[in-house]
């Protein structure tokens, strides 16, 4: 069997024959021109825009989910009001609307790339966009899946899955999806883990298998493999059969070492829509309400009662449980009209965003303390509240007097950047506790855009250096949670315990595989896995070290 391989994204196996996507709408001819009817054919580019708009919000709406918060800000791009002025601007000196299209995005997508960071980022989505408004406008066939559901399990293979893609997959059908470009944190592996479906992603040469070609991919550990044997194919689909059964009894209570020590599990959400998948996956909690969500595409901020009624759905789904909200994290790649960043950012990734931003907006962030302290009136769950992109403990002061003036009991902060890191033990002394973004801690540790495929093994949360800064974090004396997608690694979930973090979040469906991987292992195992992992030099000996202190795994197989 030919192998070849990538990053393990999503658990699982799954086989089926190879489904390659096709390549962009074609680019529209240069030199194009309209018939002299500049109003016509900019309401003609205006129309296709709305259309591609608002099928990427009703995509959206029918997933839910993380998938609906994806497509709405897909929608909002497609909608930018500089980018409509482009396009009529071109229009107006001659140029067809498809082409007057392609040359407005290309200039943005231009502008995009140079900026880098989260922004840079969204190439890949201004792209989709682009070709679903050229598409609309030439009556091309749209880019992406193919019309109409197959009979049989099938592997998605592509270059990338653009979000509009990924919503329209089934986890009833497809066994599993592998993409060339992508990384662990990308858009593509986050839905892939919301959905359950196995995933392998920066796989180089998955765009040159050939369509129809048998596939066995294996999430947990990268490998893709072409016209396996059905011996192989039978010995990995078991191995996944016997996954599944362990974590089946793994499926709730609170999560813990085989001696007891209590490590708490919690999801990451978006809103209410996501409650039920937390709920199903034994979540104790939230570690991550990602509140952005309830601002995006907005002309105006939500009101307060709105505000209220969304937190207030979450808080009463965990009784005595704990919720975690993070405030409004806008800037970089969630730019919000009613939250513009003052003045030109080169690089707005490391500009003025998540907490920076807001101490420029006060009166919002107020308005968000103040709905949850109102909404968590008469609830019994422990409401914690965190501020985004916290480099300082002056920052840490100022949040923590805004939640001490809204009637909020417990602030806190994201370790993401690393000068918190180093100096925790400053913050430690005016909130009650951190949480560790792992995500974006390792994007500045390694200077290494989370975004990009290439960078993928800067982005590896096995790095010795990222396990010293959540060890800094976890030792100041307050408690320390990890909400990026390092605890989703079950190996990775006891060496983060091993490092005294307190609790761990993560994409519901990955819940299980903690629980069990914990629930097999020794505080004292842990640590020991923790501290041969401190020790290596490398990502891969990190991961190699710690492993061998944690025999457990092997029922697992991971």
């Amino acid at each position: 069997m030919e192998r070849l391989t990538g990053a393990g994204v999503s658990p699982g196996a799954g086989y089926g024959p190879a489904y390659v996507m096709g390549g962009a709408v074609p680019e529209p001819a240069a030199g194009a021109r309209h018939n002299d009817d500049p109003v016509g054919e900019t309401a003609r580019a205006e129309t296709a825009v709305e259309r591609v708009a608002a099928e990427l919000e009703a995509r959206g709406e029918a997933v839910g989910g993380e998938v609906r918060d994806v497509l709405a800000a897909q929608a909002m791009i497609a909608r930018d009001p500089a980018l409509s002025a482009d396009v009529a601007a071109l229009i107006d000196a001659g140029t067809a609307a498809e082409r007057a299209v392609y040359e407005a995005f290309m200039r943005y997508r231009d502008a995009l790339s140079e900026i880098g960071g989260y922004l840079g980022g969204r190439v890949a989505d201004l792209d989709d966009i682009r070709d679903r408004v050229i598409a609309e406008l030439t009556g091309l066939p749209m880019p992406g899946l193919p019309s109409g559901d197959p009979s049989e399990p099938y592997v998605l293979v592509a270059r990338d899955l653009a979000p509009a893609d990924t919503a329209l997959l089934s986890p009833e059908i497809v066994a599993a999806f592998v993409t060339e470009a992508g990384g662990p944190t990308s858009h593509t592996a986050i839905l892939a883990r919301a959905m359950g479906v196995p995933a392998v992603v920066a796989c180089a040469g998955a765009t040159s298998i050939v369509h129809g070609t048998p596939v066995l991919v294996d999430g947990t550990t990268g490998t893709v493999g072409l016209v396996p044997s059905e011996e192989e194919v039978a010995a990995t689909l078991l191995v996944a059969k016997e996954r599944e059964a362990v974590l089946a009894a793994s499926s709730g209570g609170p999560g813990a070492t085989s001696d007891g020590h209590p490590v708490a599990l919690l999801a990451n959400i978006g809103g209410p829509r996501d409650l039920r998948a937390a709920l199903r996956y034994g979540a104790e909690g939230v570690g991550l309400y990602r509140t952005e969500f309830l601002f995006l595409d907005r002309e105006d901020a939500p009101s307060e009662e709105e505000q209220m009624a969304a937190y207030r759905e979450v808080l009463t789904a965990f009784p005595g449980g704990t919720v975690t909200v993070r405030v409004l994290d806008a800037g970089s790649d969630k730019p919000l009209g009613f939250l513009p960043a003052p003045g030109h950012e080169p690089n707005p990734a490391l500009g003025e965003r998540g907490l920076r931003i807001l101490r420029a907006y006060p009166d919002v962030m107020m308005g968000q303390l103040r709905a949850l302290a109102r909404a968590a009136e008469g609830t019994s769950a422990r409401l914690h509240v965190m501020a985004p992109m916290v480099a300082d403990a002056e920052e840490a002061a100022w949040f923590a007097g805004a939640c001490e003036e809204a009637g909020l009991t417990s602030a806190g902060v994201m370790i993401e950047i690393p000068s918190a890191a180093l100096r925790a033990a400053e913050l430690a002394s005016v909130v009650d506790f951190f949480s560790v973004g792992t995500n974006d801690l390792a994007q500045y540790t390694l200077a290494a855009d989370r975004q990009v495929g290439a960078l993928t093994r800067f982005q590896d949360p096995w790095r010795p250096v990222l396990l010293d800064l959540v060890a800094m974090a976890a030792s100041a004396g307050v408690p320390c949670g990890v909400c990026g997608e390092a605890g989703s690694d079950p190996a990775l979930a006891c060496v983060l315990a091993g490092l005294g973090v307190s609790s761990l979040s993560m994409g519901a469906p990955a819940l299980p595989w903690a629980r069990a991987a914990l629930a097999r292992h020794t505080l004292a195992q842990c640590r020991s896995a923790a501290e041969a992992a401190r020790a290596a030099r490398t990502a891969e000996a990190a991961r190699a070290a710690a492993r061998a202190h944690l025999p457990g795994l092997a029922q697992l197989s991971v």
